[in-house]
Order: C-alpha cells, then structure tokens, then sequence
C-alpha cells in the first residue's frame, strides 16, 4: 500500500494543472472541466495498465446501457438536451454536436453506456468482416504530459457479424450511431473493395452512417489505400450498396499526416464519388519535437491535444475549398469547448473525442455542452449551426 501511495504522489507530482494542451504550450483554465470526482481519481486509474482500464469502463458502461431507464436519467443530467446545439447532417438528426470518436467501442455494445454519459452520437469500429485480435501487448499508451495517447491496436474486434448482432439489440439510441469499416489484416490490398463493402452489408441494418477508414496507421498498407486509384476502387461498389439500402450516407476518414495537396486532391475524390461527409482527422505518425517522454518512441498513431493545431488547419482548408457541400467531422486534440467551438468556426458540423474523453472524463461532455452555448450567446449566434465555417471565409 505504501509503494502505490508512493507512486501516486510522484505521478501527481509530475502532472501540471493542464486542461488543454496547444502548438507545444502547456495552458491551464477551465476548459473541459469535469466534475471535481475524475480529477481525484485519474491518477488512480493511470498507475493501471489502460487498456485493462479500458475493459473495466467498459464493463460499466455495458451495465447501464442494459437498462433504459437507468440510461436515460443518467443522460438527463449528463446533456442540456438544448434545442441550440441539435444538428442535422447526412440526413441525420444529432441531438447534440460532441460525438464519440471511433476506437472506444469496438463493436462490443458499448453505445448505449456512452449515450447515457450524454453524447450526440456514437462511431462504432474499427469493424472488419472477420474477428481478428489485433496487435500484441503492450499496444495503448498514455503520455499524460502531452496530454496524449499512442495506440497500436490493430482494429481488433469481435468482426461485423458479431457486431450486427450485439447492435440489433441496442435499445438506448438517442442519436447517430456511426459504423467504422476497415479492412483484415491479412486481406491484400487488391481485395480490400470486397472487405469493406462485406462489411457494410453486414452491419447495414444496423448502422447509421458508415465510415471508410483507410487512414490508420497500425494496419500495414492500409494507409496505401489512400490513393485515388485504390480509393475509387473501394468507394464505388459502396457507394452504390449504401443507395441501395435507403440512401446510407458514407463517409471518409483521412489521416492527419498527408500533405495539403493530397487532402485536396482527396476532398475533390470525395465529391465526385457521392459520399456524404468527411472525417478530419485520424491519429498521427508524427511526434511533438519538444516530446521527451520515451514511451513516445513507441510505434503507433498518437491521438490528443498535440494534434489540434493539424486537425484545425485540414477542417479549415477543406471547407474553403469545399464550402458546405460535404459535411465535416472534425477530431483530433479537442479538449473543451473552446477546442470544439474553433473546429466548428473552422468548418467542421460536428465534433467527435476520444482522448479527451479519457483525460477529462465521464463530465465532459455537459461541461462542453455548457461552454458552447456561453460562447454562442458571446458571438451572438442563435444555434450551433450558424457558427460553422465562420473562420473559413476567405
């Protein structure tokens, strides 16, 4: 007992009082602020291995989504339900516009749970067509000083079959839940077309929206499929299987790390291929320069505060170029409301966290929820929607 409280007090000793962390420069204030519990008990939960952490919460949230009734008193007091921050996008209705980001619940039912904790919506995946278990241990890694996480998962899940089942049972839905699709990792790349659009059919009455993940960087060759050529390859057959089954909206998900001609080159493929939206954007191969902690040395796509100032600039450039006619999701490094009201100003329609989540907690979202609407009235805009893309004007 003695050694824990040790290492507890030298691991709070080494944490400063960061809510968001920005270009390499540590700031302190309110920003996603949870309540004052998680604060306490964070560093209790990261002396523990996170992704065994990870399965703990899990089996929580399962637990909750189990009972709708439990789920949705839960959710009263964990979202304003204001009609102010309700989006519509894809065809959809968003109660909210903070979305949980795909990874946290890998086909295993969790939504429900996440739902409760007062999210607008949910992306389930990455979902393959077959189970596999993904990369060896150790594979998800914490960078408390960064504000940061590095994961080299490998999209282990249970597979779309398995997925679709547990998923044709949620009774707790609220808002959106999105589908992730990737590819096995033992398919070649000249088959992925067939991964991705099994995968679809499978998870088709079950899911929301559909998103074509082929920007991850723990699947080798995967991120090659970004290529047009490759690209049109698999979003084609998609595409017309989504129209097919009432008009699915289909999305794309790009990585952070292409150049900004690629990006352009990508958001015009996007559009002239039919899809619904974009995703802006996914982990990164890259490291902070001023990053000194060894564990960043570790393989794998880093997610959290580093990658804000990237994720902004990639919203603001598409939707220049875009203007409204694609959709965006906008994450990377949002960690408060301020984060997600300047993705928002930059162009994105929603908003989606993860490692936030982690860093802030279960409060974050009612906390962000809360911070929105003080900053709309501050700007003097009615609803959420107004503010997208006022940064983006030339």
């Amino acid at each position: 007992m003695c050694r824990t409280i040790r290492r507890l007090e030298r691991f709070r000793a080494r944490q400063p009082d960061v809510q968001f962390l920005e270009r390499g420069r540590v700031q302190t204030g309110s920003r996603g602020r949870s309540p004052p519990m998680y604060p306490l008990l964070r560093p209790l939960f990261f002396l523990v291995d996170p992704e065994r952490i990870h399965h703990l919460v899990a089996r929580f949230l399962r637990l909750i989504g189990r009972n709708v009734a439990l789920a949705s008193r839960i959710r009263r007091s964990r979202t304003l339900g204001d009609p102010r921050l309700a989006v519509r996008a894809f065809g959809l209705d968003f109660p909210g516009p903070v979305g949980l980001a795909a990874g946290f619940d890998k086909g295993d039912g969790l939504a429900a749970g996440a739902f409760a904790l007062g999210f607008g919506s949910v992306e389930v995946g990455t979902i393959t067509p077959r189970a596999q278990p993904g990369n060896p241990r150790p594979r998800l890694f914490r960078l408390p000083r960064q504000q940061a996480l590095i994961n080299r998962m490998g999209f282990n899940n249970a597979g779309a079959e398995a997925t679709a089942s547990r998923y044709a049972e949620l009774a707790f839905r609220p808002g959106p839940v999105g589908m992730n699709l990737g590819k096995n990792k033992d398919t070649p790349s000249e088959r992925a077309p067939e991964d991705y659009l099994t995968a679809f059919e499978t998870l088709a009455g079950v899911g929301d929206y559909f998103v074509v993940n082929v920007s991850s960087p723990n699947t080798p060759g995967l991120r090659d499929l970004q290529a047009p050529a490759a690209l049109r390859a698999i979003l084609g057959p998609l595409v017309a299987a989504a129209k097919g089954r009432g008009g699915k909206p289909v999305l794309l998900k790009l990585a952070p790390d292409l150049t900004d001609e690629a990006v352009d080159e990508l958001a015009d493929l996007a559009v002239e291929e039919g899809l619904a939206g974009l995703i802006l954007a996914n982990t990164t191969i890259g490291r902070p320069t001023a990053e000194s902690e060894a564990i960043a040395r570790e393989a794998g796509g880093m997610s959290g505060a580093p990658l804000l100032p990237r994720s902004l600039e990639i919203v603001r450039r598409v939707r220049r170029r875009l203007g409204d006619r694609l959709p965006i999701i906008g994450v990377g490094g949002i960690f408060g409301a301020e984060d997600a009201y300047r993705m928002i100003r930059a162009g994105a329609t929603l908003v989606q966290v993860y490692t936030g989540f982690v860093y802030q907690g279960p409060g974050m979202v009612r906390t962000m929820e809360q911070g929105l609407i003080r900053l709309l009235d501050r700007d003097g805009l009615a609803k959420i929607a107004d503010a997208v893309g006022l940064d983006a004007k030339d």
